[in-house]
């Protein structure tokens, strides 16, 4: 075999090795990621059940319930639609009603049971995926006015 055909051998190989790892990378990559749905998406039934994914919206005014212990309930909507949740755990310390939430976990028998959730950090910060939700709701501009009105959010002519 000529030295030119053993390079082309060797580079063949090479990259069919290459291709081997990169198809068990994404295969692997794959398979952790999580998926972001909004509460409409959940309700017409968009995702899989009993799969992993996060649920973002707001966390409904007046839903939210303490159970035994650490247990709590609550309701996340996107304004069109809203899914109840179960936590069992210490919530951050930001979490409370109309405030932007992400939790992560799965849906069972139409409730979603979280393993985690995550508040806004400041006053201005929402998660971009809720953000995306209300603005395709259409509740954006509305949420937006609203948390200018509680100074909550820098509008015209504030400092």
């Amino acid at each position: 075999m000529r030295p030119k055909h053993k390079r082309l051998v060797f580079v063949g190989i090479g990259l069919g090795l290459l291709g081997f790892a990169a198809v068990l990378v994404l295969s692997a990559i794959r398979e952790s990621v999580v998926f972001f749905h909004s509460p409409t998406e959940v309700a017409e039934q968009r995702t899989a059940v009993d799969r992993r994914m996060r649920l973002g919206g707001l966390v409904e005014n007046g839903s939210i319930e303490r159970g035994q212990g650490a247990q709590i309930r609550f309701r996340v909507t996107d304004f069109a639609n809203a899914i109840p949740v179960t936590y069992t755990g210490v919530l951050p310390d930001l979490f409370r009603e109309g405030q932007g939430v992400v939790v992560e976990g799965h849906l069972r028998d139409g409730v979603f049971i979280a393993d985690q959730v995550l508040a806004k950090h400041d006053e201005n910060y929402m998660p971009p995926e809720v953000a995306d939700a209300l603005k395709k709701s259409g509740q954006w501009q509305h949420m937006k006015e609203s948390m200018q009105q509680a100074g909550q959010m820098p509008g015209k002519g504030t400092p």
